[in-house]
């Protein structure tokens, strides 16, 4: 499903109240869409949920922005943290199961250029991230239905029919733990960069690849 190109007005402010959780490294949702000389187009726009306010959430709602071949593209997602518990490989995040890879709605990309995405070849649109964990890699799932809720027991046989495809990609550890989901990316040339996804003592790397100029 294509991602409704407009932009809500109470999207807007209620993400603004967001950005202000952010992390560095992660830019804000209302700085990636005010800042820098020329206005990221409309189809960027996070549009969380309407059933559940921005502000006061125990996983704050976020975004990253990064530019492939000239061009801007966002991935929005919910970020939990550990607060003493185990996620990744414990009862929450079990290795083998479906994870929304992120909190509350899932983690959805907006691309304006045909991409690859860990060798998944997808069209412009905006397209959901699930994964499902592992001890040494992690399979990554392009979903083109970005309006289900995030929660797994809402990945349907309906939703589960619009995948493009699922690929996998490795997992290393990491010494430092890091007690918030957090995503950034990391660009490794002008047409490609690396979603960085780290949590506890985990790094998962998933390629993003421009097909286009």
């Amino acid at each position: 499903m294509i991602r409704r190109w407009t932009v809500a007005l109470a999207g807007m402010v209620a993400l603004a109240a967001c950005g202000a959780e952010s992390e560095p490294g992660v830019e804000s949702a209302i700085d990636a869409t005010t800042t820098g000389s020329t206005e990221v187009a409309a189809s960027l726009v996070c549009e969380p949920s309407a059933d559940m306010p921005v502000t006061g959430r125990t996983s704050p709602y976020d975004s990253v922005v990064f530019a492939l071949g000239g061009e801007e593209a966002k991935l929005c997602y919910g970020r939990p943290s550990s607060r003493g518990r185990t996620m990744i490989g414990g009862e929450l995040v079990p290795y083998g199961q479906l994870w929304r890879t992120g909190a509350n709605e899932p983690t959805i990309i907006h691309l304006p250029f045909a991409a690859t995405i860990a060798g998944i070849a997808v069209e412009p649109g905006s397209y959901s991230l699930y994964t499902i964990p592992g001890e040494e890699e992690w399979t990554v799932i392009v979903n083109r239905s970005i309006s289900q809720w995030g929660h797994e027991s809402e990945y349907t046989p309906e939703v589960e029919a619009q995948e493009v495809g699922r690929a996998t990609v490795p997992s290393e550890s990491i010494d430092s733990p890091v007690e918030t989901f957090t995503i950034t990316a990391d660009p490794s040339a002008a047409q490609a960069t690396e979603l960085v996804l780290e949590w506890e003592n985990t790094r998962v790397r998933i390629p993003v690849e421009r097909t286009n100029t």
